[in-house]
């Protein structure tokens, strides 16, 4: 039966006590990192469970009143993913719990909660590396982070976040609690139930814990960072990079536009031009091999080149980097910013098509990324108030989407569909792909309440 939408706090309250159910539906659980792009939605409840058993009996009891749930993490993503369209919103902000950290296995277990900081700083006081490291690290959730499948500056060496899930624990519909994977590093026993639930942005089940392998930390980090006349001499150095064979842990890029907006921040005098940024890890003496390879690399056409010497300058530097968004919309005071990508060999034509959508569209644009994995973080500037602007960088966007199919790329590297990008798989995949899509969807939640509207 369903129950009344005026009556749905009530009845929960009535179910769960007032520790569980808010008291009405304060704002910040309505909107995500989106919100600049006037994405805001509507919920009759929210719900905060403490135990992975509660987030199943509260599951059980939408699914029993169809009652739509909205799973909710840290609230970081750039795709809508959290924004509710109705009914409940199940926040994971109180599975806070670390359940087994063993360094001596390069393993950890925590509960959806942590916050991705947490995680990282759990892993390096055991003299180990949880190496994905997505933006916003102190506000994001491990849980949301696998749901989405976040990426960040060093997948380039060592993947996206599910490449270090070797299991997952979640509730599924109706309202079962499920494990898959676990303290092991190899299972091919059934189809890949986990990598189903990794990335899902809980359409198919709701993350309650993970299972996370480490690595041991690298002895010694050196980033390079190179300045060039363009982008077409930054791609040549980026390429040259990645055509020696160079295993760096991170190759980055930020055009002229981004540089110039962020360059004010930048740890030393910095000149206009697109940078180049690389790093190696390893131990001391590999590092330094490496080190003075990428620098013979970048620096054959660069304009300057400027490798930090000491720990300080390094943790400045990737400071520096993850400002780099907030740097961006502070011009405008909002942003729309999408996270396509193309193949390698064509990252230099999406860099300067990016430029070419915004002036089509009267905005000012940039990009940024993971140049390495192909990932551009193609950006319009807005005005969050001006529903014209906001209006011409939505079609901006769906411009951005046609580009990356066109160019034999995705829609989406890490942040996911969410609402944003609802509608737009159909353009990447062909229609029987799509349709196996669809019939996963259906197969784990056949009543379309786990986060209805998103990965779609």
């Amino acid at each position: 039966m369903s129950v009344a939408v005026p009556s749905l706090e009530k009845e929960l309250r009535a179910r769960f006590g007032e520790e569980l159910v808010l008291d009405g539906v304060p704002a910040a659980y309505l909107s995500d990192a989106t919100e600049a792009r006037g994405l805001r939605g509507r919920a009759d409840a929210v719900v905060l469970p403490g135990t992975a058993a509660e987030v199943a009996e509260v599951v059980a009891w939408c699914y029993e009143h169809d009652a739509p749930i909205t799973p909710r993490g840290g609230g970081t993503g750039f795709a809508g993913g959290a924004v509710p369209l109705g009914g409940v919103v199940l926040g994971l902000e109180r599975l806070r719990g670390i359940r087994s950290i063993e360094p001596l296995l390069w393993r950890m277990e925590v509960e959806a909660g942590v916050t991705t900081a947490h995680v990282r700083r759990l892993a390096r006081e055991n003299g180990l590396l949880f190496p994905p490291d997505p933006g916003a690290a102190e506000q994001s959730q491990i849980g949301g982070n696998v749901a989405t499948n976040a990426g960040g500056p060093h997948a380039f060496k060592y993947g996206v976040t599910g490449d270090w899930v070797n299991g997952v624990e979640a509730v599924v519909a109706p309202g079962e609690l499920v494990a898959v994977g676990g303290a092991i590093r190899k299972d091919v026993a059934g189809y890949d139930l986990k990598s189903l639930l990794v990335g899902s942005e809980g359409t198919l089940g709701i993350v309650t814990s993970v299972w996370l392998s480490l690595a041991p930390a690298p002895e010694a980090v050196a980033p390079v960072v190179s300045l060039h006349a363009g982008t077409a001499e930054g791609c040549e150095a980026l390429a040259r990079v990645l055509g020696s064979g160079l295993p760096v842990a991170a190759l980055e890029y930020l055009d002229a536009e981004t540089v110039r907006r962020s360059a004010g921040s930048f740890p030393v005098p910095l000149g206009s031009g697109f940078l180049v940024l690389a790093e190696v890890d390893g131990s001391a003496e590999e590092v330094a091999r490496l080190r003075e390879a990428v620098l013979e690399a970048v620096g054959e056409d660069a304009l300057s080149v400027w490798a930090p010497e000491t720990a300080a300058e390094v943790a400045s530097l990737w400071r520096w980097r993850d400002g780099v968004s907030l740097a961006v919309q502070v011009e405008r005071g909002g942003k729309v910013s999408e996270d396509i990508v193309v193949p390698f060999d064509r990252l230099a034509e999406a860099i300067e098509e990016t430029l070419a959508i915004g002036a089509r569209n009267d905005l000012a644009a940039c990009s940024w990324g993971h140049a390495g994995d192909g990932n551009l973080h193609s950006t319009f500037m807005i005005d969050p108030g001006n529903e014209a602007e906001r209006s011409r960088a939505d079609r901006a966007a769906e411009e951005l989407f046609d580009l990356a199919v066109r160019l034999g790329g995705s829609i989406s590297g890490e942040h996911g569909l969410g609402l944003v990008k609802g509608g737009q798989l159909e353009r990447q995949w062909s229609p029987a792909a799509f349709a196996l899509h669809r019939s996963i969807k259906s197969v784990f939640d056949p009543k379309g309440l786990l986060n209805p509207g998103k990965k779609r």
